[in-house]
């Protein structure tokens, strides 16, 4: 069939990661017609290489710790090793089932699922090898990288997260060069598996898209968990010579390690694609979209990591399901960026979701907060954590901002996006019974402080 003939599908979707193949599902769920093109495994980066298998590897990590800690909780228990056969062996039978399950899904809703890597020819034409799908829509989904810095070659024993999912031992030293979501996350399981940990990171501070007193709790607890860190300072290079790595700093510093994990952050797939061909406005290889993820081009829309902004599966899968209610004449309400929740699963945890104190006084420039302390909370005593919840205000308004640190804390994000979303005034959530004693708790005690009646916390 010519590219001008009728279309045989009302989308293409060139991606079949989380935005993809939630739009794709979304859209069989509404009656469309779907094809959706993906080179490697259906599920991409975040169930094959990214939030899936890390967080077992954090999962893991906890464990190793509980084995560790067994005493202080009155149960002798002792610490052998780490077995990475074992790790990678439990890692992957999750993201089979998991694979396993989404692929039935996507054959019980009858999508055509092409296999090969697509390329976008115009704006309602995807080639896959010899093939040309034609579409009434295209969608735009596929996803990011790992990137590096300049000069500094992935081999041996310099690795991206990518590499770092499969090694098969645990290094004695670890040099985690940035410390961003990814960069914290792995620095925290390698130190649960017995490595000696340095994150080297040029911001000022750890986590810097987070508030910043959240910033400084997670390093004190990584202080405490021995995990050293340098902020502020700048790589400068790095050489293998044999089994050891050396990487140099701007400062002049440098530092030997068995292996450099470079966590610089993950740059869009794009390239080589056809986007800017086909006329799609791009900026340093990012889709541009509008509020409803359509781009300049009449019926291409793109999701995902692709498009500026939070890099977050789950902000891709939001994003699939609005495109594809949209082709459907639903028009579904955009998405607003700040109200996506954002979890960092390090030991502790970070959860947050709305804007930082910083951003508040930005946009509603007074505004008042409040620490609420996990000493006060029962449950995070009985499991032996640190940290707090932070909530802004605009001042004499709703919760702007709900920030959180401690084990387990981002299992308390949902009723905190709720919160934000719901524009809601810390009286309307003060009055709330939040079960006891549960973690879950603590986030109705900040809101009773910031009522103004404060209970199991100073005044």
């Amino acid at each position: 069939m010519t590219a001008d003939a009728a279309p045989p599908y009302d989308i293409v979707i060139l991606g079949g990661g989380s935005g993809g193949y939630a739009c794709a599902l979304r859209a069989a769920e509404l009656g469309l017609s779907v094809a959706l093109v993906e080179k490697g495994k259906l599920g991409g980066t975040c169930l094959h290489q990214g939030c899936i298998p890390t967080k077992a590897l954090l999962h893991a990590a906890e464990v190793a710790d509980t084995a560790r800690e067994g005493a202080a909780f009155g149960v002798k228990t002792t610490f052998e090793s780490v077995d990475m056969s074992g790790v990678h062996a439990y890692k992957d039978g999750v993201i089979s089932r998991l694979h396993k399950g989404l692929q039935g899904l996507v054959k019980s809703r009858k999508v055509e699922l092409v296999e090969g890597e697509g390329r976008l020819t115009s704006p309602t034409t995807v080639a896959v090898g010899d093939r040309t799908l034609t579409g009434k829509h295209v969608v735009l989904a596929t996803g990011s990288y790992a990137k590096t810095l300049p000069g500094l070659e992935i081999s041996g024993r310099i690795m991206t997260s990518d590499q770092a999912l499969t090694i098969d031992h645990v290094p004695s030293r670890v040099v985690v060069l940035g410390g961003g979501v990814i960069g914290v996350e792995f620095a925290s399981v390698f130190r649960s598996f017995g490595a000696e940990v340095t994150i080297v990171e040029a911001l000022p501070r750890l986590v810097a898209a987070e508030d910043e007193a959240v910033s400084k709790q997670l390093e004190r607890s990584f202080r405490k968990r021995k995990i050293a860190f340098k902020t502020g300072v700048k790589f400068a290079g790095a050489e293998q010579h044999g089994d050891v790595v050396t990487v140099s700093l701007e400062s002049g510093e440098s530092i030997e390690t068995d292996l450099l994990l470079v966590a610089v952050g993950r740059g869009p797939v794009t390239e080589g694609l056809g986007y800017a061909e086909a006329g799609v406005a791009m900026d340093r290889g990012h889709v541009l979209t509008d509020e409803r993820c359509r781009t300049n081009v009449e019926g291409v829309y793109a999701v995902g990591d692709i498009v500026p902004g939070l890099q977050l599966a789950h902000r891709g899968f939001a994003q699939g399901i609005l495109v594809a209610e949209q082709i459907a004449g639903l028009s579904p309400a955009p998405i607003v960026e700040s109200g996506i929740p954002r979890v960092t699963y390090c030991e502790p945890e970070i959860a947050s979701v709305g804007l930082t104190e910083a951003q508040a006084k930005d946009v509603h420039g007074e505004v008042e907060t409040v620490e609420y302390n996990l000493g006060g909370n029962g449950k995070s005593q009985i499991l032996g954590t640190q940290g707090f919840i932070k909530l802004v205000r605009a001042k004499d308004g709703p919760v702007v901002g709900v920030h959180m640190v401690g084990s387990r804390m981002g299992e308390q994000v949902g009723e905190a996006q709720l919160i934000v979303g719901w524009e809601a005034l810390p009286d309307d959530v003060a009055q709330l019974a939040h079960a006891h004693p549960t973690q879950n708790e603590a986030l109705g005690e900040a809101h009773l402080a910031l009522a103004g009646k404060p209970l199991h916390m100073h005044s």
